[in-house]
């Protein structure tokens, strides 16, 4: 079934095989900084305008479905591309080319870590946290702009924020989601939009009816078999599994999601989960790489390079079921109003939760001194008024903040 669907594609739009499909997403891989936005940028140069595997209206089905559904974006557009070119084994290939250089990059840093520290001292780290900081300032301002344009959707992201800060739990921000999807299904509404050509992916329904299923199965049951079973490797990849699933809108916004799985828990403390996110903001690919650094990290055992490819594999499965699952189906789905307000709702409260995020764990367990305030503050204006890249800003936090502790 594969073959065929990737025969399929390749005779209608003239595609690679699955190893061209490596190459060319390695090379994103290693080249692709800043954020998921760029990513789309990246990917529409290399896919749309030098090897016109899509045109500009598929690429941009493609990036719709994506964005509508939960999980790193980026990613889920990578699949998608890998699997109109290649069928099953593109998607495949895709998704390792671009994630495997940042994934092993961000292994190697929590390995190291330890010894820089001992060798260096702890300034850098605390430049790493003050610069996510300012990320996390950028993040929440650029996605207030383009999500929260209008006084209900403001109102919603405030009251979610306020939400997570009152009480901030796992089943709070679960449950701040939940009430997005409603109050978007409710007041949200948008009208429908033109007419426009199929999705060019080419997936069965029953295979798309099986993938779903195994979503929801997974969903449901890791949780209850890591409680039966007292694994805590079933425990980590459940939870990991958990946050891949429900993360809507991508990028930082998995940041308060993975914070409330790890750090509670006792796996990681603060100041590590945040010296490994401002190191995600350094290198290229995707943020959701930042759960490699996590597994290799935690002090239970699995972790180093088994803790790793766990905590990695989990937050991504979801991404893979849930674009065969949500391929043949997506064409009717975009044409409903409810679906869009629905949307619209989600992405308003994840926008609150990310706020809240930024207060605390971000704020309040990086910046201790007026000194700190000044260094966001710099970081903060490069990202926003300079328009540095963030591997940049992360770069120079580090150093100057060695230098002041030297």
């Amino acid at each position: 079934m594969a073959s065929a669907s990737a025969g399929t594609a390749r005779a209608e739009a003239g595609k690679g095989s699955a190893l061209e499909v490596f190459g060319a997403f390695l090379v994103l891989g290693l080249t692709s900084f800043g954020g998921p936005v760029a990513h789309l940028g990246y990917f529409r140069r290399a896919f749309v305008e030098r090897r016109r595997w899509l045109d500009e209206a598929a690429y941009a089905d493609i990036v719709a479905l994506c964005q509508f559904l939960p999980g790193p974006a980026s990613s889920q557009t990578g699949l998608m591309i890998g699997l109109s070119a290649a069928g099953y084994p593109g998607a495949a290939a895709a998704w390792l080319g671009f994630t495997t250089p940042s994934a092993i990059a961000m292994t190697l840093f929590a390995l190291a870590a330890p010894g820089l520290t001992r060798a260096l001292g702890g300034g850098w780290l605390h430049g790493l946290r003050l610069a996510a900081v300012a990320v996390v300032a950028q993040a929440v301002l650029a996605m207030s702009r383009s999500l929260t344009p209008d006084p209900p959707r403001a109102t919603l992201a405030v009251a979610a924020a306020l939400a997570a800060l009152w009480a901030p739990s796992q089943l709070t921000q679960l449950a701040v989601i939940a009430v997005g999807l409603l109050v978007g299904l409710a007041a949200f509404r948008t009208q429908t939009g033109a007419e426009r050509p199929p999705l060019p992916v080419f997936v069965k329904p029953p295979v798309a009816i099986a993938a779903l299923a195994v979503f929801a199965v997974l969903l449901i049951g890791l949780p209850l078999a890591a409680r039966v079973s007292g694994d805590h490797g079933l425990d980590v990849f459940a939870r990991f599994y958990r946050v891949g699933s429900l993360v809507f809108g991508g990028g930082h916004v998995v940041l308060p999601l993975l914070q409330a799985e790890v750090v509670p828990s006792g796996w990681i403390s603060q100041g590590a989960f945040l010296t490994g996110y401002g190191a995600a903001q350094a290198v290229p690919g995707p943020l959701f790489t930042f759960s490699a650094y996590l597994g290799a990290a935690m002090a239970p055992a699995p972790n180093g390079w088994a803790g790793a490819a766990i905590c990695l594999i989990a937050i991504f499965l979801p991404s893979f079921l849930l674009i065969v699952g949500a391929a043949p189906f997506w064409n009717a789905l975009r044409s409903r109003s409810w679906a869009r307000g629905a949307l619209a709702g989600a992405n308003a409260a994840v926008v609150g939760l990310l706020a809240a995020a930024l207060y605390t764990p971000v704020w309040t367990s990086a910046v201790a001194s007026p000194t700190d305030v000044g260094l966001v503050l710099v970081a903060f204006l490069l990202l926003t008024s300079w328009r540095a890249p963030p591997w940049l800003v992360v770069s120079l936090s580090a150093v100057a903040a060695q230098a002041i502790s030297a």
